[in-house]
């Protein structure tokens, strides 16, 4: 059996990360959310994957290759338009035979999450399978009508109150090769997108199609920036973590630590795991780095500084005296020294972003700022909580971020000196 994973989409909601990578890219535990896919993937049984791309498709390509390097075998199809997910997987009809599993490269899933959708479709009568998983706000998801175990319908966002179920799609499924038929019966959405949900109604009607309820714990949607978050979090405390870099006497590891090939932890350093420090990075000196957090390649943290919670990429630069909490930064960052990011608000109340244009409620009270790659921060910037800075800004010292940050824009102070009058 192959796998068939959508890739092509941008993930705007994940703006200012994904203007320089596509989504599927953004690191989280050490390695692209995409590659803990393949790894849940293959760890399932499956070797042979069709990725679907279209946004930034070379950059994945280039980073996946064949797949020899995970062990598998990875073909690639262009979607010419994003037209939505049933339109995606249609270029993957030449390359599949009955029985396929279709999965969102877009999602943290651990591989329990594959098996009991592969087992169920090895069920009597070989029926579709599909992963469910419940949710707290059905409204927000496509939510699914049972008989017994049998899938009856799909209903796409349901107002409050009226869903049949809190069993929202996972976007983990095994299907036959009749889908494509219903695919092509499919109209589009109101939106004019052609919805997978949509043909695997179509799909209901005269092929068995089963849920598999999964646990919420095992499975995660990664479409908004605290998403990674939460995702980076639980990837940190489900992989074996392991010392190959240098520890310098008189730094502490407490917990699960990963200190990859030619890192160094130096003196006076205290790292509290599950942490990922990735390979020629340097922690420290007299730094605290607190748990979840992710620590890309050739990054450099100074004395004195402060990390929790956060996901730091590749040839970032962290002046000493800085705080970063609950954030995430760019590739190829250089954050001046005393450099904030304020990750509470004064009241307690949840932290507000903007998402496509759109103040939304992040529904946590600890969200630092989401920095794109290639920011420049001056000495003692601060940055209030939730704020985004987009790629390539400069932002000058002593300024305090209450507002999102363009990309490419210049942040300075203005001074005004004025000439005493001779008393």
């Amino acid at each position: 059996m192959k796998a068939v994973v959508l890739a092509a989409g941008e993930g705007v909601r994940l703006r200012p990360l994904t203007v320089t990578r596509p989504k599927h890219l953004i690191p989280i535990g050490g390695k692209p959310l995409l590659e803990h896919v393949l790894l849940a993937i293959k760890s399932a049984g499956l070797n042979e994957a069709v990725i679907v791309v279209h946004y930034m498709a070379e950059r994945i390509k280039e980073h996946f290759g064949d797949g020899s390097k995970l062990g598998m075998k990875l073909e690639y199809v262009f979607q010419r338009e994003i037209r939505g997910t049933a339109d995606a997987v249609t270029p993957a009809e030449p390359y599949v035979s009955d029985g396929f599993l279709m999965i969102y490269g877009d999602l943290y899933v651990t591989t329990k999450v594959v098996k009991a959708v592969l087992k169920a479709h090895k069920g009597e009568g070989n029926p579709a399978s599909m992963a469910v998983v419940p949710v707290q706000r059905p409204e927000n998801y496509g939510i699914i009508k049972l008989d017994g175990s049998r899938v009856i319908d799909i209903i796409e966002k349901p107002k409050p109150g009226e869903a049949p179920t809190n069993l929202a799609n996972a976007g983990v499924y095994v299907l036959p090769t009749s889908i494509f038929e219903k695919i092509r019966q499919t109209s589009p959405s109101p939106r004019g997108e052609y919805e997978i949900t949509d043909s695997l109604r179509f799909l209901s009607r005269d092929h068995p199609l089963v849920a598999v309820q999964v646990l919420p714990e095992e499975w995660l949607d990664v479409g908004r920036p605290w998403d990674l978050l939460e995702a980076n979090k639980r990837v940190l405390n489900n992989v074996l973590l392991k010392v190959n870099g240098h520890i310098e006497d008189g730094a502490h590891l407490v917990g699960s630590v990963e200190v990859s090939t030619g890192a160094r932890v130096r003196s006076g350093a205290n790292i509290e795991g599950p942490v990922f420090i990735g390979e020629n990075s340097v922690i420290g000196p007299d730094c605290f780095i607190q748990p979840y957090t992710s620590i890309g390649e050739d990054v450099k943290i100074g004395s004195a500084c402060k990390v929790e919670n956060s996901i730091i990429m590749d040839k970032t630069r962290i002046g000493h005296a800085s705080y970063v909490g609950d954030s995430i930064i760019g590739r190829e960052c250089n954050l001046g020294t005393g450099t904030k990011t304020v990750n509470y608000r004064l009241d307690g109340e949840t932290i507000k972003i903007t998402v496509k244009n759109e103040i939304i409620d992040s529904e946590r009270t600890r969200l630092g700022a989401i920095i794109g790659d290639g920011v420049k921060t001056g000495a003692n910037t601060v940055f209030t909580p939730g704020i985004k800075a987009g790629p390539n800004s400069r932002i000058n010292s002593n300024i305090v971020v209450q507002q999102d940050v363009p990309q490419d824009a210049f942040l300075r102070l203005k001074q005004e000196i004025k000439k005493r009058k001779k008393d």
